[in-house]
């Protein structure tokens, strides 16, 4: 199920997605990149974690896991300042917001950067819940092939903003690196698991996804 209302839950995992306006792009530069993901982790970092990633030049994709409703909760209350009461407060609303914050905080900075004005992303954030095993597998397999399967790489480990090769170094991390190789089977299983073939699809520079 993909949409743009369906709300984000408690311990539940979702792919999340998002374009540019137009033939925008919404990183021109590699400290841009960078940036996105410091925001990324400070607006949205006490509401889920992030298993993996891949950024591209008009689009992103995040699979992330909510956090679990006590941390939302005492989250909601220390940013509101007030009792979190479930009969006025939606959790999900709580987590959308700090993703709306997000995407207008980067927004504001690349504008400001970039001597632009209005929206940047085309739409507010995709998302699709990750149902069952086979779900979770797609998803990191989706997003780390993604840069391929638009002609930006030949490989995967290749494209440098995407999250495939921080999940094979050793190097410290604040993605769910553990979970994702135990998930796998280990690093040498999830490396070979990424070996298969990808098949690029046919151009379309206004069809990125």
């Amino acid at each position: 199920m993909t949409n743009y209302h369906l709300p984000l839950l408690p311990d539940q995992t979702y792919h999340l997605f998002s374009r540019a306006i137009g033939n925008e792009k919404i990183f021109l530069a590699p400290n841009n990149y960078t940036f996105f993901l410091q925001k990324l982790k400070h607006h949205t970092g006490s509401v889920c974690q992030l298993y993996c990633y891949s950024l591209l030049p008009n689009h992103f994709h995040l699979l992330i896991k909510v956090r679990d409703e006590r941390t939302l909760i005492n989250h909601f209350e220390k940013v509101k300042n007030l009792t979190f009461d479930p009969e006025l407060h939606e959790l999900p609303t709580f987590t959308m917001q700090r993703f709306s914050n997000f995407l207008n905080s980067y927004t504001k900075a690349f504008n400001k950067t970039n001597k632009r004005k209005g929206a940047l992303f085309m739409d507010y954030l995709k998302r699709s819940n990750a149902k069952d095993d086979d779900d979770f597998t797609a998803f990191v397999w989706y997003i780390h092939k993604n840069a391929i399967h638009h002609h930006l790489s030949e490989f995967i480990g290749e494209w440098k903003f995407d999250s495939y090769n921080s999940m094979i170094s050793d190097a410290p991390t604040s993605l769910l690196r553990d979970e994702i190789l135990e998930w796998f089977g280990g690093k040498e299983a999830f490396i070979n698991f990424h070996q298969q073939e990808v098949y690029p699809k046919k151009f379309n520079f206004d069809d990125f996804e």
